[in-house]
């Protein structure tokens, strides 16, 4: 939000967490994704804001459901949640870590903060926690600084900072980037390890359908901001039924079969601050049905009992409500973000965002 003037950037995110459970967000770089993880945790920039009408909320261990929405980024109780109760894990460790503070230093500062232990015990539990995700001579690594380490150790160190109070939740925002491949299975493994072995809800953020797959139990497509397809991760990936789903999987190499170019998706996502009046994707799209793909983002349609889609093509209709780009020359305030308690946390509904 910039001189009054409020640009919507997430619209109509929905999602239920259980606990034990998986939910993927996949999408572009540009869709929302880490903004609605950020939301999550009331660390969003000081240009956005969520809406007034905003509702996540999260039933924390003593049983109280709490809004997250209506609590001040700064305030205790925010910050009683943030890292102890849902934590994160955040793209590429090399700038999410300091340079000039040791492992066991910023390992230990979420103890330090959240816990009254001393600081030999807060040494004890940051080398137990670099051993439980496999990092070797834990002892000597935590007096390491991070550009001692290498990019797969410093990832394994972020997961150890996010998973060292045993959160109920743990949101992976890409947490595979930069990686080569060998490593991106191990920190992959390692994070589904956690999951079991802590019983941790996850939210895993990622570009690539292939790393999703057979990780999480429920998957949602974003794009520009809007979900444009949602469901059980093998219904959607063995079904794909909006187009940008199945473009995302189409440029995913394949081990088997003929040889062929991989297919590209033209093209590249809209500015938000010029956002199209229907479908986000009809300007990228191989089945654009014409001028009604143009005028209103469809309603969404079940394919079946949790697998929807949001396509003209699909058998959509149109809303009676105003269109993202009109609500954005009127200027809505806020980011809508609706949700009801039943898990851990459930239902995010961001009908608008702001910047």
């Amino acid at each position: 939000m910039s001189n009054s003037v409020t640009t919507p950037i997430l619209n109509g995110i929905s999602m239920d967490l259980d606990p034990g459970r998986s939910v993927a967000i996949v999408g572009e770089s540009g869709c929302g994704k880490t903004m609605t993880a950020l939301s999550i945790l009331q660390l969003l920039p000081n240009s956005a804001q969520l809406g007034k009408i905003s509702r996540i909320e999260y039933k924390t261990r003593s049983g109280q459901t709490v809004d997250i929405a209506k609590l001040g980024p700064r305030s205790a109780q925010m910050r009683r949640i943030r890292g102890k109760e849902i934590s994160m894990v955040f793209q590429e460790p090399i700038s999410a870590l300091s340079p000039v503070h040791t492992i066991l230093d910023q390992v230990g500062e979420v103890l330090h903060v959240h816990t009254k232990m001393n600081r030999k015990e807060i040494r004890n539990r940051v080398i137990e926690l670099l051993h439980l995700v496999g990092i070797p001579q834990p002892n000597e690594r935590a007096d390491q600084y991070p550009f001692q380490l290498s990019g797969g150790m410093k990832q394994r160190v972020m997961i150890a900072m996010a998973i060292a109070l045993e959160p109920q939740i743990l949101i992976a925002d890409e947490p595979t980037t930069a990686l080569d491949v060998t490593i991106q299975a191990q920190v992959l493994q390692l994070i589904k390890r956690m999951q079991d072995q802590l019983g941790l809800a996850l939210i895993l953020i990622s570009h690539d359908l292939g790393i999703v797959t057979h990780m999480t139990d429920e998957i949602m497509i974003l794009y520009l901001g809007q979900v444009v397809e949602s469901g059980p991760t093998k219904a959607v990936v063995r079904n794909p039924s909006h187009p940008y789903t199945k473009a995302l999987l189409n440029s995913i190499p394949k081990m088997t079969g003929p040889k062929h170019r991989l297919k590209v998706i033209q093209g590249s996502v809209p500015s938000l601050y010029a956002p199209p009046s229907g479908c986000p994707f009809s300007e990228r799209c191989e089945e654009n049905l014409g001028e009604i793909c143009s005028r209103r983002m469809p309603i969404p349609i079940n394919l079946d009992e949790k697998h929807w889609v949001r396509c003209y093509a699909r058998g959509s209709v149109e809303p009676d409500t105003p269109s993202r780009k009109e609500r954005c020359q009127e200027s809505a305030t806020g980011t809508n973000q609706h949700s009801s308690t039943s898990g851990l946390l459930d239902h995010i509904d961001s009908s608008r965002g702001s910047k």
